[in-house]
């Protein structure tokens, strides 16, 4: 369901126009996204009833209990801002707000080198996408050096985008889970999880990771007081150190 909502919002993207001014006109814009978002949610939910119906294991066997079947409702359940159609309703902190979140990479000098706007609450899956919207923007600044490390909060973790950071030659630090737990999560040990808190419990690495604290989130304090960024998310809490 999470990627086929990403999809439309992709697909939007690429054919994105003004929002209009006439309220009837928004209006009936409002419906045709609350009908598409409808269409793409009995889709996911079609495809994922029929993967445990037909799917089978590594020894053939069926994948056994089946999910209860998807009604769907005659009309959107969803709502939709009309004066803003392209923002979400996004959980945070202080509760549900309408807005975005804006995602931000910096460096160790808080100069902001990339920066985009989701409509996702969560910062999962998004890791891969800002290293690679810097890695953009460096490349077009004429900068060649690969960044050398990738510092993000733990609400960026994901092991295989992880993996594909690094298989590019830019180290990653991040926490599999927040600090605030006392234990790791049931089933997140072994493998990349055990490797990355020994990696952090080092004095290296783990005096590079505390440098995360000054580099970004000094930058969105900023960016909330002195440019007026009430209606976004303070989120996406990621930052690079280059070479």
């Amino acid at each position: 369901m999470r990627e086929a909502k990403r999809q439309l919002d992709r697909e939007r993207a690429a054919r994105s126009r003004p929002v209009p001014r006439s309220r009837p006109k928004r209006l009936k814009e409002a419906k045709r996204e609350l009908d598409e978002e409808l269409a793409v949610e009995c889709r996911a939910n079609a495809e994922y009833e029929h993967y445990p119906a037909h799917a089978r294991d590594s020894r053939g066997r069926r994948l056994g209990a089946r999910p209860t079947p998807f009604e769907p409702p005659a009309t959107p359940a969803a709502t939709i801002n009309v004066t803003d159609p392209d923002s979400r309703l996004l959980k945070s902190p202080r509760g549900f707000v309408q807005g975005y979140n804006a995602q931000l990479v910096t460096n160790e000098n808080q100069i902001v080198i990339a920066a985009e706007i989701t409509v996702d609450s969560p910062d999962f899956g998004h890791l891969e996408l800002m290293v690679k919207a810097a890695e953009h923007e460096l490349a077009a600044a004429g900068v060649r050096e690969t960044p050398r490390v990738a510092l993000a909060d733990a609400g960026y973790w994901h092991a295989e985008q992880t993996q594909s950071i690094i298989n590019r030659g830019t180290q990653v630090l991040i926490p599999p889970e927040s600090p605030k737990r006392k234990s790791p999560r049931p089933g997140w040990q072994g493998g990349l999880y055990d490797h990355m808190r020994r990696v952090l419990d080092t004095d290296y690495g783990g005096g590079l990771y505390r440098k995360r604290q000054g580099m970004i989130k000094p930058v969105f304090a900023q960016t909330k007081c002195n440019r007026g960024m009430s209606r976004f998310r303070r989120h996406g809490r990621s930052a690079v150190r280059t070479k």
